[in-house]
């Protein structure tokens, strides 16, 4: 046989028992395989290392419970000790609730119903079969059924007890909302590419709710659960619900430009409560084609003036609650704090107070996210743990993981499959 032949045969053999022993099948090397998948340290000052059994899509901390949701799966870690809890079988996974009440919510893709779960034992709370979109909050689980192309209903109930808490018809939408926490008109969360998404966990329920029909944004009432408002934007308009108003946005081309405008309503009367012209709240990239919502954190929303000023202002009554120069970039926000970096200085700005209330210098390409417990610093393989109301350090290491969530007593750190708990100090 020719030596080439040979090299190809033996390629061939070396990826075979690669990809055998990688997925667990047949190991014939296990020292060997162990050895090359020992990791080094995720970061310095960690309280315990996991090398999980996946490359985890999120990981939530619910009391003493460390959750992990992977593609297919979805399992629990002991927050003290690292020891694996319970594991389920899961598409997706969320939590909802607050504190040592939340729970986990799963569910299969294209396939109906939820699972709520124990986050201490894993095992089923409650169960639905029927529900085709889940949405996980601090203070409730709202899903929706639809019976028929006409026939939709949006439900909300108690994350812990299980106890319904209002129902209300929606018509005929429904069909396509999927899985778990889909996209609705309201305002998207800034933040980090070095921290995830859910990192802050669970929002709070908004006090209304918009949910897409076929062009048509219908707006419920949380509080009560009726439908008080069908909004149609026009062709060059953009509906987001946020802090407890409806926001319609216009963008308009007009001079080889584009001119925006912003008026907030709060419904069922559509009152006009406050108005803005020349406010570009950045759903266009780059015309007047809107569509994205607008970027902020809760009742926050990010606009910028005519003139490329950055401003932050208050959905619910169009406050200004900062209002930078030029050279000032919004990082993160939520309903208390703004992350604000002009050229490589960071800022932490107090919306209750009108202050800025920490400062950290040598941070020119920081990304930053808010969460209850720490604001998180991520740059050059840095990260950094902030008190929000005065920026005290609890946690500055070197590492190049990324923060998957800010628990009340310090972060879930991941580096491809190796998860570490890094108290605060």
């Amino acid at each position: 046989m020719a030596s080439g032949t040979w090299k190809g045969v033996t390629l061939v053999a070396a990826v075979t028992v690669t990809v055998l022993a990688s997925t667990g099948v047949w190991n014939p090397f296990p020292q060997l395989w162990e050895w090359v998948n020992t990791s080094g340290p995720v970061a310095p000052g960690t309280r315990w290392q996991q090398r999980l059994t996946g490359t985890p899509q999120s990981v939530s901390v619910i009391g003493e419970s460390v959750v992990v949701e992977y593609r297919t799966s979805v399992e629990a870690y002991n927050l003290t000790t690292a020891v694996k809890m319970w594991d389920s079988d899961a598409d997706w996974a969320t939590v909802a609730g607050q504190g040592d009440d939340a729970v986990v919510v799963t569910g299969r893709l294209l396939t109906k119903g939820y699972q709520v779960l124990d986050p201490r034992t894993g095992t089923v709370k409650r169960a639905d079969t029927e529900a085709s979109a889940v949405w996980a909050y601090q203070n409730g689980i709202v899903d929706m059924h639809c019976a028929a192309s006409s026939d939709c209903r949006l439900t909300a109930w108690d994350p812990r007890a299980g106890s319904q808490l209002w129902s209300v018809g929606t018509g005929g939408i429904g069909f396509v909302l999927h899985a778990n926490n889909p996209d609705l008109p309201d305002s998207r969360r800034l933040g980090s590419g070095d921290v995830d998404d859910d990192a802050a966990g669970p929002a709070m329920m908004p006090g209304l709710l918009g949910i897409p029909d076929d062009g048509k944004v219908r707006v419920i009432d949380t509080a009560t659960g009726r439908l008080v408002q069908t909004a149609t934007p026009g062709p060059d308009q953009r509906v987001a619900v946020t802090g407890g108003r409806v926001l319609t946005i216009t963008g308009t081309a007009k001079d080889g430009t584009c001119y925006y405008g912003v008026v907030a309503t709060s419904p069922p009367g559509n009152r006009t409560v406050w108005k803005r012209d020349g406010l570009n709240l950045r759903t266009a990239e780059s015309d007047c084609k809107q569509d994205r919502d607008p970027a902020g954190g809760y009742d926050v929303v990010l606009g910028v003036d005519p003139y490329g000023r950055q401003e932050l202002i208050n959905a619910s009554d169009g406050r200004n609650l900062w209002y930078g120069d030029k050279t000032a970039e919004v990082l993160a926000v939520d309903d208390r704090y703004a992350v604000i970096r002009t050229g490589d200085s960071l800022r932490g700005w107090s919306f209750s107070r009108g202050k800025a209330v920490w400062r950290q210098n040598g941070r020119a390409k920081a990304g930053a996210m808010i969460t209850s417990y720490a604001v998180i610093v991520v740059s050059s393989g840095r990260v950094t743990a902030l008190n929000p109301a005065n920026g005290a350090v609890r946690a500055d290491v070197r590492t190049d993981a990324k923060v998957f969530t800010a628990a009340p007593n310090g972060l879930i750190l991941v580096s491809g499959r190796d998860m570490a708990y890094l108290p605060y100090s």
